[in-house]
């Protein structure tokens, strides 16, 4: 056994601090053979009962250790902070970067030679990996996967999108309240993130499209006995990659980045996948803008998957998965690393489609063009992003007046007044949700649609925040309006009754308002009054970065790779 790795500084020396640390792991029935010098592996443990869609990792985290072990590794698993997206507050954003620290932390205090990060629902994935990366150790991704499909008198249910939906039908009036509460207990049949192609799905995609964990763990099902399998295989494989050397930074290149990009477009997959991208190149180092995402632009959905199709992720797995469609953007995927130590192509060189009405051909797909756009204008200066996907077309190209919410609870007091002065073409402005405004950037930039349009039989309409939404959430909405309006930006100023014009093909977002009116408006204003006044919270909104630069604390920002020298005894 080699003697220069990690975990000599911990579990190799002969004196009382070596002696402390080794014989206080024995309390658990480690021999001394554990300590010889292999690679001690770290299993970054997201469970918690608190977090539905993680609620199967301790299981997994067996399959890990199996593998390990198997390689001649030492597996060690630890808990850090789970972000369940469907039952925290304010939002699991506000905590995204806390869970990164965390995570940070414990790789760079414990004697650990690689990791394996085990998550899931949508903020738990980035945070492992952004706080992975300021680390920079060997690490391989295994993600929860996603629940089987609903069930609901004969049809399937799509987590997220579904409820949606039937939220507006028991408006409208065509659906009861009897049938959308029957509705529940059918959505969620077992553990696992959601099972349409939301944030959790897509992130869990894009680190197989990355090459940061095996193939097929973007879709494969959690109570698949398969995705148990590929727990086993990564084990195994971070054993491997510990004694090649292959740290994150080895894997995560501009190009993987780029991968990524293109993935989403046709996958149809998250806007939340901007912020965590962007964040996750700031830990390591690599030049990625708002620009960078327009190569997705053009790039056209070739997988039909809720939102923005009808199937969900158990048909997309059955179909083929992640592989089948970067095999169908082979001519666009650039050449990268992945934790094989192999080229991408090599996860889907071999890849065939079993369903075509699931996984589109590049050349007849399911929607031409329907990456993420990003617009620019006088109201959103550092830019913000729109789903075409996900969208009415009718509503990319648009001019109209606005109607303003200054808050969510302005929003949620009057949305579905009968008296509200809007229409099907106006445009709907939220403004102080964004990372310092709310704070933590929430996923309510889908407002709803109001209850007087819906009752009309119109179920989508303009909506610009500087919020997020949920990966399965739908509509014609604008988001991560940059600046926020709580910092300052042109959204602060936006007034009922001002006029927007949208293209999404052009890139544009216009508040038609003159300059020195804006300027009137802008001498005018005074921030509002902070939510939070201390702890985490506070912090967060001192140090937070704008949606363009992926809301990381800016102290956060890099890497650190020194070893820590200094003793605890």
């Amino acid at each position: 056994m080699t003697n220069d790795r990690r975990n000599r500084a911990w579990y190799g020396m002969l004196d009382k601090d070596g002696f402390i640390r080794r014989s206080w792991m024995k309390n658990q029935g480690f021999p001394d053979h554990a300590f010889d010098g292999r690679p001690v592996i770290g299993i970054c443990n997201t469970w918690s009962e608190l977090t539905p869609c993680n609620s199967g990792l301790r299981e997994l985290a067996e399959g890990v250790k199996r593998g390990v072990w198997e390689a001649g590794g030492f597996p060690v698993e630890f808990p850090v902070m789970s972000l369940g997206e469907t039952q925290m507050k304010p939002t699991a954003m506000l905590f995204r970067n806390l869970l990164a620290m965390d995570v940070e932390e414990s790789i760079r205090a414990y004697g650990m030679d690689g990791v394996v990060l085990l998550g899931g629902c949508d903020k738990t994935t980035p945070g492992q990996l952004m706080g992975a990366a300021s680390v920079d150790l060997p690490t391989i991704v295994v993600s929860s996967g996603p629940m089987l499909n609903g069930k609901w008198k004969g049809r399937d249910l799509g987590s997220g999108t579904d409820v949606r939906k039937f939220a507006m039908d028991v408006k409208a009036g065509d659906m009861t309240l009897k049938d959308f509460m029957a509705t529940e207990a059918g959505m969620s049949r077992s553990k696992g993130v959601c099972m349409t192609m939301g944030t959790a799905s897509t992130m869990s995609s894009l680190t197989e499209a990355m090459g940061l964990a095996l193939p097929m763990n973007g879709s494969l099902p959690a109570v698949d006995a398969r995705r148990m399998a590929l727990a086993h295989l990564t084990g195994k494989r971070i054993v491997e990659m510990v004694e090649e050397d292959v740290k994150l930074s080895d894997v995560v290149t501009k190009e993987s980045f780029e991968n990524a990009i293109l993935a989403n477009a046709a996958l149809g997959g998250s806007t939340n996948a901007v912020i965590h991208l962007l964040a996750l190149a700031g830990r390591v180092g690599i030049d990625l803008t708002l620009e960078d995402f327009e190569i997705g632009g053009e790039i056209p959905l070739l997988v039909n998957c809720m939102p923005s199709g009808k199937y969900l992720m158990e048909d997309f797995c059955y179909a083929g998965g992640v592989p089948v469609v970067l095999k169908e953007l082979s001519a666009k995927i650039r050449p990268a690393n992945t934790v094989m130590s192999k080229d991408i192509s090599t996860y889907y060189e071999d890849a065939e489609c079993f369903n075509r009405d699931v996984i589109f051909a590049y050349d007849d797909p399911l929607k031409p063009a329907a990456g993420l756009r990003v617009l620019r204008g006088n109201l959103a200066p550092n830019g913000a992003i729109v789903k075409p996907s996900a969208a009415s077309d009718h509503l990319l190209e648009h001019e109209a007046e606005a109607y303003v919410f200054e808050t969510i609870e302005d929003l949620k007091a009057n949305i579905d007044r009968d008296d509200l002065p809007v229409d099907e073409n106006t445009i709907l402005v939220l403004k102080n949700c964004g990372p310092k405004g709310y704070p933590g950037m929430p996923e309510v930039g889908d407002m709803p649609v109001p209850a007087k349009l819906v009752k009309k039989g119109v179920r989508d309409i303009i909506r610009v925040s500087d919020a997020r939404m949920s990966g399965t959430a739908f509509g014609t909405v604008i988001l991560h309006v940059a600046p926020e309006a709580t910092a300052g930006g042109p959204l602060a100023l936006v007034q009922t009754g001002d006029r927007i014009r949208i293209s999404a093909k052009g890139g544009v977002l216009e508040l038609l308002v003159s300059d020195a009116e804006m300027a009137e408006r802008h001498a005018a204003w005074t921030p509002p009054d902070p939510h939070y006044t201390r702890g985490y919270a506070k912090m967060y909104v001192d140090h937070v970065l704008q949606a363009d630069q992926g809301a990381d604390l800016d102290f956060l920002v890099g890497k650190d790779t020194r070893p820590v020298t200094r003793e605890s005894h």
